[in-house]
């Protein structure tokens, strides 16, 4: 009987839930996903074992024949044997490390079995586990490192034969979500919400055999929902060439283990601080370049500016914010064919003067800048403010009718509430992308009313732009709508019971003063 999202999602938060008596829920992630994929590994491996004994004659086999023809026709990664201390060798596998679980030293057993998978795949899980910290006696009991791990052998056997890699990957992406809900910014600093990682792919629109690239990756999602998307539309998700950096280890080995578990095999992660030391180069020492590059770096990160870099378009940004940093490192990465890029930032790189207006001046006299999407606030785990998606396209690539000006979208309105944040609808979704795909007249004004009618939104020309200082703050160039005039007759109702109502509190009040002898307060 195929497994539900529901049910494995239920047993996996259980099992998280176990770590609340030892650690903040900001730092589940760092033991519930190693020990998850640990869980998947082996049990896909073990699936795959038992196909391979059920088929072969091993009697009429060596060791060495039985190894070859297994890892060759059968297994895609290898489970190797450990020596474990006291309890001799054993597979580092899930069932044989738990088959140990009331013998002291869990932690060290269970680190010393993700290292050597790490080890005996290096091509496939090298640092796949990051630090692992967690394994310590130290850090996590071996009581509760125990209880995690029981409660998580009650989900069911993690393997293709047993449930598909969708709702494999939406049980990870569900963790991720509740983490990032529970336990705000830290968690929040590496999960951009699914809505506008939607959003922001829908943009960007990638297409079979295409490379994207995330150069702050954080848990993969973009990556992730790319494949997605193209598959949702009737494309090959699979064929995409993903490619993501990241500054924490931890981070990117969640990244890692997110994409495995979304059947993602074709992507590189790499680890490091994109803007000081970018992992992705051509032979020549520049950067590389590809079709797609997406992301939501960290917002105005205090930064070791530049002093002699090739990517500082238009100058170098400021010590105190590296936003249009990673804008022009974004630039530098898009292919010089059909390059483009989407990244979500604050709104004060859109005004900001000094160091910022001289490389936005520069991006606007390239012509490089297509769109500004103002989105509402409180959209995010780790800020409240209101946030702009910037898209970019790489020299002489758009279209006709969207040279020489800017398209701006506000959709600032356009929000639902929930419990923690503001959230974009999947109509909502649909609403800016049509908007970003619709035509306009020459006066800059959506061609089908339709649009207006939900979104506010206009091409401007560069000249406009530039008249206003390259200022490109979306209220410059969107007029609001007329507030609603409020009926003064209800305007005259509310008065008139607010007046009444102070009354009454006043004779309270007077009747309170004079019964404790207080005079003198009469009106």
């Amino acid at each position: 009987m195929a497994v539900t999202q529901q049910e494995i999602e239920n047993r996996l938060w259980d099992a998280a839930d176990e770590l609340r008596v030892a650690m903040p829920e900001a730092q589940y992630s760092s033991v519930v996903f190693p020990l998850m994929f640990w869980k998947y590994l082996s049990d896909t491996w073990e699936h795959h074992h038992q196909e391979f004994l059920a088929e072969n004659e091993l009697e009429d086999l060596s060791a060495e024949e039985a190894h070859e023809i297994e890892y060759r026709d059968y297994q895609s990664f290898e489970i190797p044997f450990i020596y474990a201390g006291t309890v001799g060798e054993r597979r580092a596998s899930w069932s044989s490390i738990l088959a140990t679980i009331t013998q002291p030293g869990l932690g060290q057993r269970v680190r010393a079995s993700l290292q050597a998978i790490e080890t005996a795949n290096p091509d496939k899980f090298s640092r796949l586990f990051g630090s692992m910290t967690w394994t310590s006696e130290e850090v996590l009991s071996g009581e509760v490192l125990a209880a995690v791990m029981q409660a998580m052998d009650r989900t069911p056997k993690m393997h293709e034969g047993n449930m598909s890699h969708d709702v494999l990957g939406g049980a990870y992406e569900y963790l991720l979500k509740r983490f990032s809900d529970g336990s705000g910014t830290r968690a929040g600093q590496f999960f951009t919400p699914r809505e506008v990682v939607e959003l922001l792919v829908e943009i960007l629109d990638p297409q079979n055999f295409e490379s994207v690239y995330d150069p702050t990756c954080g848990s993969g999602g973009m990556l992730i929902a790319s494949a997605n998307l193209l598959k949702a539309h009737g494309g090959r998700g699979y064929t995409l060439k993903l490619h993501g950096q990241e500054a924490v280890s931890d981070t990117a080995g969640v990244a890692r283990m997110n994409l495995f578990m979304h059947n993602l095999t074709l992507f590189q992660v790499e680890v490091g601080d994109t803007l000081k030391d970018p992992r992705f180069k051509k032979p020549d020492g520049s950067v590389a370049t590809f079709d797609v590059i997406l992301a939501n770096p960290p917002y105005s990160l205090k930064w070791k500016p530049w002093t002699n870099d090739p990517r500082a378009l238009g100058g170098v940004a400021p010590q105190s914010s590296a936003d249009w940093a990673f804008v022009q490192h974004m630039i530098a990465s898009m292919d010089p064919k059909k390059g483009r890029a989407g990244v979500v930032l604050p709104h004060g790189v859109l005004f900001r003067g000094g160091q910022e207006a001289a490389i936005r001046r520069r991006v606007l006299d390239d012509n490089l800048l297509e769109a500004v999407i103002g989105l509402p606030a409180n959209l995010f785990y780790n800020t409240s403010i209101p946030t702009a998606i910037l898209v970019f396209r790489a020299p002489g690539t758009k279209t006709l009718d969207r040279q020489e000006g800017v398209l701006f979208i506000d959709a600032s309105k356009r929000f639902a509430k929930a419990k923690n944040r503001n959230i974009l609808t999947d109509a909502h979704i649909a609403d800016i992308v049509t908007a970003y795909h619709s035509k306009f007249d020459a006066d800059g004004n959506p061609v089908d009313p339709d649009v207006e009618g939900r979104l506010a939104a206009q091409f401007v020309a560069t000249t406009e732009i530039v008249a206003n200082g390259y200022d490109l703050n979306i209220g410059r160039y969107i007029k609001q709508a007329t507030a609603e005039q409020e009926n003064l007759g209800t305007l005259i109702k509310a008065y008139n019971l607010a007046r009444a109502e102070r009354q009454k509190t006043e004779q309270r009040m007077l009747a309170v003063l004079a019964d404790a002898g207080i005079e003198g307060f009469d009106e």
